[in-house]
């Protein structure tokens, strides 16, 4: 087994490190401080946006298009992590972020040459936005049959009604287009029941409810998390992303590198948290020494290390095999990497703010939203209740 990364991996750690600490962390303070009124980014975010296109550090995630980096999953996940270090900045700066990552890939993979044309180029190129609305206020979405947005055809129309939440990007002012899960044929299989259609945000009878914040944070960097109302909206049938009734298996091929990519980007907050926690070690006294001298920090620290050595080999090792057998055969390892990297990180992450003690908790150091980011994987793209559940399903079916 080689463990080295390729030449043209290590070329491009280089250059997006240089970009981060020239670009990235300098705006993060701007960012903190941006009296911008509303969801929208802060204007320093196009400048960065432009810096990095210019510099050829865009669609780094996209492996099967033209206007994407052609990078396997194994090539892009080091580059993932680096922009992990300031997540509510680095992964739009380089058009790398959900949820408009997974509807590139969803477009390229099931849109028409029109729907293409009309949304996937313009995301491509940074010119639009877009959400991805899939979750329901009303039902356990964990469950995705209980799903009740309802699509009913009507001629050459399908008419959509029933209501969305956690639909981020769908506060910005920039956001076009939405991806909306829906029931097709409440008669049908779970499998065949749900559809995705294209609907345009500006379309009649789409309205934004309200923006949502996680643990105090409204992520306007990545144009907000809507609660989304469609009231009657009607959207032609042409609109219908792939497949009438293949909605749920789009889903998972949405969601399978989604959930490894949020991965990806989480070793490199636990990186972060690592490098403040090291500082502040060395620089910090308490009771006659240097923090980094007492042996419970010595603790934190080395077993910081140790969760990220294990979690990033798990990373490389599904993002391996997603490339070499498809997502459908990593499905075990996806969640397992699912479950473990939310729960390593958040408690490198915890230990990182006990280091800093009250300054930990405060806007002054990053630490808290990481926590929040991180606290939040454990519901995005699916709760650990039931990835581990497939997991462990996987295993008795081994002695069934």
């Amino acid at each position: 087994m080689d463990f080295e990364y390729d030449e043209r991996t290590q070329e491009l750690r280089a250059r997006l490190t240089d970009f981060m600490a020239e670009f990235v962390y300098p705006a993060e303070p701007l960012f903190a401080d941006d009296a911008t009124s509303g969801w929208e980014r802060p204007a320093v975010m196009a400048e960065l946006r432009a810096a990095a296109r210019e510099r050829g550090l865009w669609n780094l995630f996209l492996p099967h298009h033209s206007d994407g980096a052609g990078l396997t999953n194994l090539q892009y996940a080091p580059l993932a992590e680096i922009t992990g270090r300031s997540p509510e900045i680095a992964p739009e700066v380089f058009n790398c972020n959900p949820p408009d990552t997974g509807n590139m890939e969803l477009l390229s993979l099931f849109g028409t040459p029109a729907q293409q044309e009309r949304w996937l180029r313009p995301l491509l190129a940074g010119e639009i936005k877009s959400a991805f609305c899939m979750t329901e206020p009303d039902v356990s979405s964990s469950d995705p049959a209980n799903l009740g947005a309802q699509a009913v055809r009507d001629g050459d129309e399908y008419v959509l009604t029933g209501r969305k939440w956690w639909s981020t990007g769908g506060m910005s002012e920039d956001c076009r287009v939405l991806v909306v899960m829906c029931v097709t044929d409440p008669d049908a299989s779970t499998r065949d029941r749900f559809s995705m259609l294209l609907v345009p945000r500006e379309a009649a009878g789409v309205s934004a409810v309200r923006g949502l914040s996680i643990f105090g944070y409204d992520h306007r960097t990545s144009g907000g998390h809507a609660e989304m109302s469609f009231d009657g909206v009607r959207v032609p049938a042409a609109d219908v992303l792939g497949e009438v009734g293949k909605g749920s298996a789009m889903a998972q091929a949405r969601l399978g590198p989604g959930r490894i990519h949020h991965c990806m980007r989480m070793i490199g907050m636990a990186e972060r948290a690592v490098d403040l926690m090291c500082e502040r070690a060395t620089r910090r006294s308490t009771f006659g020494r240097l923090l980094g001298e007492h042996g419970v920090v010595q603790q934190w620290i080395a077993d910081a290390r140790v969760q990220i050595e294990q979690l990033r080999l798990l990373v490389l090792r599904t993002a391996w095999l997603i490339d070499t057998r498809g997502a459908r055969e990593a499905r075990r390892d996806i969640s397992a990497i699912k479950v473990a990297a939310p729960q390593a990180v958040e408690s490198i992450l915890d230990r990182a703010i006990q280091i800093h003690g009250a300054a930990g908790m405060t806007a002054d150091l990053p630490l808290a939203m990481l926590w929040a980011q991180a606290r939040t994987m454990r519901f995005i793209d699916g709760p650990d209740e039931v990835h581990r559940m497939v997991l462990a399903k996987r295993e008795l079916a081994r002695f069934a």
